[in-house]
């Protein structure tokens, strides 16, 4: 039989759009399977910042009685405003391995785009580019960190022969950050001279310094990542979800602000001990013995994602990257995470490419990202 694509109307749907994964890579070794509360309140209008500055229709592929594929469509308008351009995405993306489940739902999804008036679908992103975002494409052994995904290798394939065009693709960096003798020495160096020469410290973050900490990662990402590829600026209701969400692993070990001695905020660095590590053995549930593992998680993770690390332009040849990176090799001397991942980067950024290859990092995924014209 042929693929019927609907959109997602009521509870039932909402459940089958949630539950799409966890069938499909149930034999899966390495996927991690999400909290499902956490993937019901994440799609709640409610509760995701993202739906005061954008919309979103979610859509499921169905064959027989039977639900074999899932995607979204969605446009922001504070995309949309900053890089004056009227693109949608698309995101979400799970599907059964069949070449004609692909083309319907992203034909679905386009007619929704076009209807709202986009000219170009760009994915997959859940919602924002500041979510999981891409097509694996390299790394399907490797358990994936805290806001990756992961797809079997047919997704990719998938996705061109759909005709969908490549946009960028995304990198992960591996980095055993408990070894010193990978850097080189100019990173010591550089590092030695931020505070003598240009009067910066690096303090960490508290909970209770939390939120207002956010507001200064606002300051730098959206200067510091303006000229990216998918950039979109943080509004206040995002860095509220965000300083919520960061509370659940928050770990001050790893949150990193570096400051001037009149107070400026020259970079930040946050680092995720992975809770990925604790998901694969909660199983998707808090019970009956999920929540066990969640409060045991300090003794579960060995291991970190650095998700941002960025400097204002201000400051950029004072060496204060090199500070901060120095300091996340302190502190796996003494705390149970001792390696992780950093990203993602983009193939595009030649200068945090560079840095990773500086600290003896190596690539070990790459996920990507796919462009239509409406």
């Amino acid at each position: 039989m042929s693929v019927v694509v609907r959109p997602v109307s009521g509870w039932r749907d909402r459940r089958e759009f949630v539950e799409l994964p966890y069938r499909l890579h149930s034999t899966s070794e390495v996927w991690v399977p999400p909290l499902r509360l956490e993937r019901h309140i994440f799609l709640m209008r409610s509760q995701n910042a993202f739906f005061s500055h954008g919309d979103a229709q979610l859509f499921l592929a169905w064959r027989d009685g039977r639900v074999v594929g899932r995607i979204s469509a969605q446009y922001d308008d504070n995309y949309n405003a900053y890089h004056a351009n009227r693109d949608g995405m698309f995101g979400f993306l799970e599907l059964e391995d069949a070449p004609d489940i692909l083309p319907a739902m992203l034909e679905a999804a386009s007619i929704w785009l076009r209807a709202h008036g986009r000219d170009r679908m760009i994915g997959p992103m859940d919602f924002s580019i500041n979510d999981e975002s891409g097509v694996m494409i390299e790394g399907f052994e490797r358990m994936p960190f805290i806001k990756q995904p992961w797809h079997p290798p047919y997704y990719a394939q998938r996705c061109a022969e759909a005709g969908l065009d490549k946009a960028v693709d995304l990198f992960m960096y591996e980095l055993v950050i408990s070894d010193r003798s990978k850097i080189l020495p100019i990173v010591f160096k550089l590092a030695e001279d931020v505070g003598p020469r240009h009067g910066i410290k690096i303090r960490r973050t508290s909970r209770r310094s939390l939120r207002r900490d956010m507001d200064r990662f606002a300051e730098v990402y959206n200067e510091a990542w303006s000229e990216n590829w998918g950039f979109v600026p943080y509004s206040e209701k995002d860095l509220d979800v965000y300083a919520q969400e960061m509370q659940l692993v928050f770990d001050r070990n790893w949150y990193m602000v570096a400051e001037t001695a009149e107070g400026d905020t020259a970079a930040i660095a946050i680092t995720i001990p992975d809770i990925n590590q604790v998901l694969m053995k909660m199983n998707g549930r808090l019970l009956p013995f999920g929540w066990w593992y969640f409060l045991r998680r300090a003794s579960i993770m060995d291991r970190v994602r650095v998700g941002f690390l960025g400097v204002k332009h201000a400051y950029q040849h004072t060496g204060v990257a090199a500070a901060l990176y120095v300091e996340h090799f302190a502190t796996a001397s003494r705390v149970p995470q001792k390696w992780g991942e950093m990203g993602w980067i983009l193939e595009t950024n030649r200068n945090m490419n560079r840095a990773m290859e500086a600290m003896g990092g190596r690539i070990v995924r790459r996920f990507r990202v796919y462009e239509r014209v409406l």
